[in-house]
């Protein structure tokens, strides 16, 4: 006897309905095994970076800062590192750092308003710890993955000779820079204006920062950072933050911001890496800066950071570097933004104050007292400066030299306006 032809259908129809449930239910039980395996990763990571605190302190920013005992901050997870007697102070500090009086040399003029940052209006850490801006769960997740949390992109070094627009589209990064090469250097300093530049989109930054460089600008690239940034990826708001970042090989696997990975050795216990940094400047009216140095300690070889005149912070071991285990071979002081290009156009993500350099002091962001450390460990005014931007029609930078500032420039801008459409 025939069968109706309907019921083909009917077990057909069945048959797909079947498959598509089927291929749902592996689909969903597929997520849902990854999003538990990215749940348990997360959690490893945020167990590997925050240790066990001494003491904590709630700052006004919603950051929690730990104080963690010295010998259990993250830098000691690195195998090299594990049974290492800590540093507690640099061999030598660069020549011409301190007067006859072992005071730090300041010009006549200069004028300093105090600035700290914001956790200290709640508390402190004790003698014997560090603190560590503590990681939350939310801070990993809005990276692109558990790996690259807390690392730059690859390609974001500011290359002077590269000014090669396809390039500049490629990166995404933008810089208004002054750099100085074709010597040996061992340290560089700086005191730089600090301003809450605004970002347009997220997944973009602001950073103001001394880059101390060796090797090629290939994937063996070795780099040491400092200064301020604005990061809502990073951190998860708009303030203006002290941080750090090292790299051995041009980003790619190695190095961290902060204490993001093992690799910086903190010794101090008052400030915290990616830490609010208060109060900032206000155009047209007080204006704030902070001063960095990172010199390398010629008995040991490490390389070290001060911030301000009273804080040394600690060091990156020479072990960390290839080129650097010997010397620096550029400067470079300035700006950076990412430009993600937001509906096909410039960002208009700030860079410094957000001003362009010709509106000078008070309305425009400077690097003052620009100086390097010479191969007899000396601090002294850096020769031969370059400038370089890719758009200066974006953020651009202005150099100058008096009495007071020694070397200095101002750099930066709007991003997006008429002439960078």
């Amino acid at each position: 006897m025939a069968v109706p032809f309907s019921k083909y259908l009917v077990t057909a129809a069945f048959i797909v309905v079947l498959f598509l449930w089927v291929s749902i239910s592996l689909t969903s039980a597929a997520r849902s095994t990854a999003a538990s395996r990215e749940k348990i990763e997360v959690h490893k990571h945020l167990k590997r970076l925050n240790k066990p605190a001494v003491h904590s302190v709630q700052s006004p920013d919603g950051d929690v800062i730990d104080c963690v005992h010295i010998s259990h901050q993250p830098a000691f997870d690195h195998p090299f590192l594990r049974n290492v007697t800590v540093q507690m102070r640099p061999s030598y500090h660069p020549e011409g750092l301190f007067d006859e009086n072992n005071k730090i040399v300041t010009t006549p003029k200069e004028r300093t308003n105090p600035i700290t940052q914001l956790w200290h209006l709640n508390g402190r850490c004790p003698e014997g710890t560090v603190p560590i801006r503590r990681t939350k769960k939310d801070d990993i997740l809005r990276a692109s993955s558990v790996k690259r949390f807390g690392r730059k992109p690859h390609r974001s070094i500011p290359e002077p000779r590269s000014a090669d627009p396809d390039l500049v589209n490629e990166s995404g990064h933008q810089h208004a820079i002054a750099y100085v090469e074709g010597d040996k250097y061992y340290g560089a300093k700086a005191t730089i204006n600090v301003w809450e530049p605004q970002i347009q989109q997220s997944n973009e930054f602001s950073l103001s920062q001394i880059w101390v460089l060796g090797g090629s600008f290939g994937e063996d690239l070795n780099s040491i950072e400092a200064g301020w940034q604005v990061s809502p990826d990073l951190y998860g708001d708009n303030n203006t933050r002290l941080f750090t970042y090292w790299t051995s090989d041009a980003y790619q696997a190695t190095g961290c911001y902060n204490l993001l990975c093992s690799g910086f050795i903190q010794i101090n216990n008052e400030i915290a890496m990616g830490a609010s940094i208060s109060p900032v400047s206000a155009y047209r009216n007080s204006q704030y800066d902070i001063s960095i140095l990172v010199w390398k300690d010629p008995k040991e070889g490490n390389w070290w950071m001060q911030f301000g005149n009273n804080y040394v912070l600690g060091y990156w071991p020479a072990f960390l570097f290839s080129y650097l285990a010997d010397s620096a071979s550029m400067i470079e002081w300035g700006g950076e933004v990412v430009n993600s290009e937001p509906d096909g156009r410039h960002t208009s993500t700030q860079m410094g104050s957000g001003h362009f350099p010709e509106e000078g002091f008070g309305r425009s962001s400077y690097f003052r007292n620009i100086q390097v450390v010479d191969a007899s460990n000396n601090l002294k005014a850096p020769e031969d400066i370059g400038t370089f931007t890719e758009q200066s029609n974006c953020y651009d930078v202005q150099t100058g030299n008096n009495g007071d500032w020694g070397h200095y420039f101002y750099y930066g801008g709007p991003g997006r306006n008429p002439n960078c459409p």
